[in-house]
């Protein structure tokens, strides 16, 4: 008995959120195809231009965004920004830092903050024998 394997695909979508761009910033054959799994791992070791072009100037989707700004994808809500945005727009938003920003990127740092002290207390009960886990 032989065993076929298919090959994986995935929509056009999945492929963009995978190599971090905006979809609606590819190329046309991009967007109407499936993309194979073999095909997305070329492309994520030897990007064609139009993929180095989108990622070093975008426009980026929000996740992108976010991480660029230092704030959560909801935090891009909360300051009104919905689009995605070029690497252009996202520099003079850094430059100016709008009180929003502010707001979002002090938030972001208690966030971290408390996650980082809640993985160390687990990791201190982890550490003593005996104890429950909760």
């Amino acid at each position: 008995m032989t065993s076929h394997q298919t090959t994986q695909t995935m929509k056009p979508a999945t492929a963009a959120k995978k190599l971090g761009v905006y979809l609606q910033a590819t190329p046309a054959e991009f967007q109407e195809g499936v993309i194979s799994r073999n095909e997305l791992n070329a492309l994520q070791t030897d990007p064609p231009e139009w993929l180095v072009e989108l990622r070093r100037n975008g426009p980026h989707p929000r996740p992108v965004v976010a991480a660029k700004l230092g704030i959560s994808i909801a935090g891009l809500a909360r300051g009104g920004v919905t689009e995605a945005l070029t690497t252009e727009q996202i520099d003079a938003l850094k430059k100016d830092s709008p009180e929003w920003l502010q707001r979002e990127r002090a938030t972001q740092a208690e966030v971290r903050k408390e996650a980082a002290r809640i993985k160390e207390k687990n990791a201190a009960e982890a550490d003593q024998p005996g104890r429950p886990r909760s």
